[in-house]
């Protein structure tokens, strides 16, 4: 089992200092998100100085706000400091983040996560200059890095599991629920295939949020929070978890936009937090996680810990679930 932890950021903890404890606690790697208030590649690199062994993985950068070329050469020079530990994790976003903080047009996200994995992934492991006229992003005659780091994508919709069919070397879902991942990814081995791919080459590293209490309601009631989180205020998230709790989904979505955050959590069941994460005390948490990573479609499993928990909880969480 290749065990990894996206790692949160807290008020009362460093995220440097997490992470490196999760190479002690060992995990197979470790990513940070990146949305607002830090740079994951500053901190993946801080990272990458201070460890030893562990993968280090963006989860995730967007691929508006920076353009194929520095996505490439991101990729290339954490892989150099870390020596060959990188994991370059992409997606689009929502067009919140990238129209408000980025000054963005969100048009045409599946096709620029398309065009922005090719370019990348020529940039990095072409033999000659890299040239490619898309049709939302176009690079000239730029010399290859020669830096084989693998990329992900973070999908849900159909569109962009075939982004991940295509091109892409790791699929990241987030908040669909087990009970339909194999269902999920049997659509991009079946796109892969018509692509003349291996679906078995196709690394599936899902994030699994958990959070770990010695009192069971306490980390259910965090995972509550972080499922009605997702629901509530991301579309596609929303959408994920639809195909399987459709009324419940749609009655999460409604209270969180009316601002009735108590509600839209109180609305989540204990049958969607046992098909969307890991909650509960060390041992069942530790039951949990095994069950869920002996999936036969599941490569990697990407533990996440909900950001709205406080130091404490997160570095406890981390600590159990590790080995």
């Amino acid at each position: 089992m290749h065990l990894g932890v996206v790692v949160p950021r807290v008020e009362d903890h460093s995220t440097i200092d997490l992470a490196v404890e999760a190479e002690a606690h060992g995990y197979d790697s470790v990513w940070l998100n990146e949305l607002w208030g830090a740079s994951s590649v500053v901190e993946l690199t801080d990272i990458a100085t201070r460890t030893d062994d562990i993968e280090i993985g963006s989860a995730i950068l967007n691929v508006f706000s920076r353009s194929p070329a520095v996505l490439a050469m991101t990729a290339a020079t954490l892989d150099r400091v870390s020596d060959g530990r990188a994991v370059l994790g992409l997606g689009t976003s929502t067009a919140r983040s990238i129209e408000n903080m980025h000054s963005m047009e969100f048009e045409r996200p599946v096709r620029r996560a398309h065009e922005t994995i090719d370019i990348v992934k020529r940039l990095m492991t072409s033999d000659e200059r890299v040239s490619y006229d898309g049709e939302v992003v176009s690079v000239g005659g730029v010399p290859p890095l020669d830096r084989d780091v693998p990329v992900y994508h973070a999908a849900l919709g159909p569109a962009n599991r075939r982004v991940v069919a295509r091109l892409a070397d790791g699929w990241l879902p987030h908040m669909i629920p087990f009970s339909e991942l194999e269902a999920s990814f049997d659509y991009i081995a079946e796109t892969a295939r018509d692509a003349d791919r291996d679906p078995a080459e196709i690394t599936v590293a899902p994030y699994v949020p958990a959070v770990v209490h010695e009192d069971a309601e306490r980390a259910t009631e965090e995972l509550r929070q972080h499922i009605a989180y997702y629901v509530g205020s991301g579309e596609g998230y929303r959408r994920a978890v639809a195909e399987t709790y459709p009324d419940r989904a749609e009655r999460i979505a409604d209270a969180w936009q009316a601002g009735d955050r108590g509600g839209a959590t109180d609305l989540v069941t204990d049958e969607m937090t046992a098909d969307l994460g890991i909650a509960g005390t060390p041992e069942q948490a530790r039951e949990k996680r095994d069950r869920i990573a002996d999936r036969a479609v599941i490569d990697r499993l990407l533990l996440t810990v909900p950001q709205q928990v406080d130091g404490e909880l997160a570095r406890k969480t981390i600590r159990e679930l590790g080995r």
